[in-house]
């Protein structure tokens, strides 16, 4: 029993061995997850025919029973095209290849899953499902169509196919005409068949042909995500075909013929043309004259020529009227439809007379008539009779007649003349029938057949004699004048001439000047030249008034008049000479600051009123220097004290007399001189100017001093009150030493010595000396503000003078005058006048400085 349960054991073992080894080679399979699924084994796949190439198009899924990893792959059959590649790890197929629906819809596709020992194969079909990517295509084109013009309307004459191979909606196709509402025709939406429009007919004479633009479109739809629709035109011919419906017609009517005087019986005078109306298939025309002829024309029954079978002179009209008809003839003989037309034929002579002009008394070429110049437009030249006749008949009497002459001015009527007219000439341009450009106007008046190879002609001279009218006024030969004329111009002087004329021949020609306006009091004009002269007792002055500006009028007999402008100016002439200011004669100047002298020119204008200033005398005459222009007179730029003048000179109390000039620039120049008397000082502090005005009166001096310092103790008042009533309110009391702090310390104080000092003088020679008051133009030292000063002790007078020893005058050539100068006597400064001055300056000198010893007592 043992050895028996020992070898079921061993069999068993076995077996399950065997089991396992088989279940190791079992083969790998795919998923089959239907026909919605994007992964399995690609089975009932299907795809659009406008999918790009590279799009992932599904995934192969499946798996090996024992767990090992699986392969995939594609195969194709022989001959096939290769869609798809996979990626034989991952199983993700890619479209490679473009699909086409219309040439394949369903591709057959070999999928393989391997896990390296088995593999498994399966035979896929992948559906191309239709996307609208095709256009409708015609079929059996092109479309000629021929249709009888008597088909009736409505009728179908063609059908017209097209085929879209896309499926649903794409593949359907509808039909319609483009410019609808100009078609004759009409076509069926569905079926494509054609016809012609209800209540339309077509006609041969009329439209040979009509081009019908067939348009044909599918119904839509996707193509690559979008809706699509596609369309496709074809043009169809429609040939009308020509039936027999449409009487003869005549071509080139109306007709006219002529017969000559000298036409031979039986010669051609016309021939008229008709053809079948129905140009496709035409019958042949018979000719025949069915009235009007009276057996004197007879026309050929096939080619419709009209002959005269008589000779001129027997015919008894003058105008013929025939009645010819055209009737088809069918191709049996049968005579149908029939026209008719008018043919008129003239019986005229030959053209052997020109046109002939005549007058009153019979032929004439030569006319003439006197008229006033600017008759109304419009107007009939009645005074010529003139009448033009052709004594020839029909055609050959027909001519024109134009004026040849100056342009625009007349016009003749009538312009063209059948045999005989009156000739009629009307004004046209009256402003061009002038008197004083045309004393006589003169015209031919021609005659010119119009249709006949002579064009004979004939003329007649015209000539219109002009009568002068006042119609023109006085112009001036400028709209303005201007003139110049110097203001030394004696009364009764030519200022300018103005000219008008007025080209009216006569009285009504001549012109008579005058002048008006405000500014022609000072002229006159003589009314025949029209020369502008001045008043016999003007006197013109350019300083008192340069422009003046009046009207002159030139007139006719007539009263016309026209005006200008006449703009007059008064030069200014060098007849005022340079004026002094009158209080030039004495300057005082200080040491650095110049002073200033000024003369004044009236004339008007430059440079008559220019004025340059010299100095003609000085003595010494190295001290001085003056601006030619500004009249600023100032010291050589070496001298800047006092001490070096009193090196230069001897005269201690420095004050000169210059002789200066004042000179315009005209010509003729004129010019004025004037003795200015210059005091030199050096600038001095106000105090001591203070001082030097009030030595001579010292109660004043100190009287100043007092209320300065009355002005002083009550600003101290002041400051001591506020100063207690700050303490009070502050309950302290400041100490008294702080307020006399203040008080030495006080401004006032210092300003008041300040005031009392005196300057120094730098030498024994310098002298006190007031600063000069600049609003007193004499420049005498006499403040006129405030008290009056005391004035400075004059000088004693100085002794009387010889003849002999006087000073000799000076006499300063000029041309206009001069003022007259202040003389000096050199002869008192030589005689001590100077020691007499210095001693009355020492006195001053030390009165004052007793005073500001005392007022310094004082203040400490």
């Amino acid at each position: 029993g043992g050895r028996v349960t020992a070898i079921c054991k061993m069999l068993f073992c076995g077996f399950c061995f065997v089991l396992i080894a088989v279940q190791a080679n079992y083969a790998p399979y795919f998923f089959d997850n239907g026909d919605r699924s994007t992964n399995g084994n690609m089975a009932l796949l299907s795809l659009s025919e406008d999918t790009p190439i590279g799009t992932h198009v599904y995934t192969l899924n499946g798996t090996d029973p024992e767990g090992d990893p699986v392969t995939y792959s594609l195969a194709y059959e022989a001959g096939s095209r290769h869609y798809f590649s996979v990626d034989k790890h991952l199983g993700n197929v890619t479209l490679i290849e473009e699909l086409d629906r219309e040439k394949e819809d369903e591709i057959e596709v070999i999928v393989s899953i391997s896990d390296g020992l088995s593999t498994v194969s399966e035979k896929v079909r992948i559906l191309v499902t239709d996307a609208n990517d095709e256009s409708p295509e015609f079929i059996n084109t092109p479309y000629i169509v021929q249709v009888p013009e008597n088909t009736p309307s409505g009728s179908s004459i063609f059908k017209i196919e097209a085929v879209d191979r896309d499926t649903g909606s794409g593949g359907s196709i509808t039909y319609f005409l483009q410019n609808i509402h100009a078609n004759k025709f009409t076509i069926d939406r569905h079926s494509g068949v054609l016809r012609i429009k209800t209540g339309v007919a077509l006609d041969y004479e009329k439209s040979r042909t009509h081009f019908v633009i067939v348009v044909a479109k599918d119904g839509g739809g996707k193509l690559r995500g979008h809706n699509k629709m596609f369309s496709a035109t074809t043009t169809v011919t429609v040939n009308v075909e020509d039936v027999q419906d449409t009487p003869p017609m005549f071509i080139g009517t109306p007709y006219y013929g002529y017969v000559y005087e000298d036409t031979l019986a039986g010669s051609e005078v016309l021939t008229v043309v008709a053809l079948d109306g129905d140009r496709g298939k035409p019958n042949s025309i018979h000719y025949c004259i069915v009235n009007g002829s009276e057996s004197s024309f007879e026309i050929s029954n096939t080619t419709g020529a009209i002959s005269v079978i008589k000779s001129p002179n027997q015919l008894k009209k003058e105008v013929y009227e025939l009645k010819v008809q055209a009737s088809e003839v069918s191709q049996e003989g049968d005579i149908s439809v029939y026209a008719f037309a008018t043919v008129t034929i003239r019986v005229v002579d030959l053209n052997n007379h020109p046109p002939t002009f005549y007058g009153e008394n019979g032929p004439q070429n030569q006319f003439e008539l006197t008229m006033y110049e600017h008759p109304p437009e419009g107007e009939i030249l009645r005074g010529l009779k003139i009448t033009v006749n052709d004594s020839d008949q029909g055609a050959n009497a027909k001519f024109n007649l134009r004026l040849v002459g100056p342009g625009g001015i007349f016009r003749v009527v009538p312009q063209t003349v059948l045999n005989e007219a009156q000739v009629t000439i009307i004004v046209e341009n009256s402003a061009a029938i002038d008197y004083e450009k045309f004393k006589v106007l003169t015209f031919k008046l021609l005659a010119i057949e119009v249709n006949t190879p002579e064009k004979f002609s004939s003329t007649a001279d015209v000539g219109i004699r002009l009568l002068d009218t006042n119609d023109n006024v006085p112009k001036f030969s400028s709209d303005y004048y201007v003139a110049r004329i110097p203001e030394n111009s004696p009364g009764g002087s030519n200022v300018v001439a103005v000219t008008a004329t007025d080209p009216d021949s006569g009285l009504w020609g001549e012109v008579k000047y005058s002048i008006y306006g405000t500014g022609a009091d000072l002229f006159l004009i003589h009314p025949s030249t029209g020369i502008i002269y001045t008043q016999p007792w003007a006197t013109l002055d350019a300083e008192v008034n340069s422009k003046y500006n009046f009207y002159v009028k030139a007139e006719d007999t007539d009263g016309k008049y026209s005006l200008a402008e006449v703009f007059i100016t008064v030069l200014d002439v060098n007849d005022h000479s340079p004026e002094f200011n009158e209080n030039i004669q004495e300057k005082t100047m200080i040491i650095g600051s110049p002073v200033k002298i000024e003369a004044i020119d009236q004339d008007a204008e430059e440079p008559n009123n220019i004025v340059d200033y010299s100095i003609m005398q000085a003595d010494p005459a190295n001290v001085f220097d003056i601006d030619q222009s500004t009249g600023e007179i100032k010291l050589k730029s070496y001298i800047r004290s006092l001490d070096i003048i009193h090196n230069i000179t001897k005269n201690k109390d420095c004050i000169w007399s210059l002789v200066v000039q004042a000179k315009d620039r005209g010509s003729p120049s004129f010019s004025t001189t004037a003795v200015l008397k210059i005091d030199i000082t050096e600038e001095v502090r106000p105090m001591a100017a203070f001082l030097m005005q009030t030595k001579d009166n010292p109660m004043k001096a100190l009287g100043v001093l007092a209320g300065v310092m009355g002005i002083m103790v009550m600003i101290t008042v002041m400051i001591s009150t506020a100063m207690f009533w700050r303490n009070k309110r502050s309950n302290k009391i400041m100490p008294v030493r702080r307020i006399i702090k203040k008080r030495q310390t006080h401004p006032p104080r210092m300003v008041r010595m300040e005031w009392l000092k005196l300057r120094r003088p730098n030498s024994a020679a310098e002298k006190f000396i007031v600063k000069e008051d600049t609003r007193n133009e004499n420049s005498n030292n006499n403040a006129q503000a405030g008290a009056a000063l005391p004035p400075t002790p004059s000088p004693p007078p100085p002794p009387a003078l010889t003849s002999a020893a006087a000073a000799p005058t000076w006499h300063v050539p000029t041309v206009s005058g001069s003022l007259t100068p202040t003389f000096i006597n050199k002869q008192l400064k030589k005689k001590g006048l100077g020691g007499a001055h210095s001693a009355l300056v020492s006195e001053l000198k030390m009165k004052f400085e007793k005073r500001n010893t005392a007022l310094g007592d004082l203040h400490i």
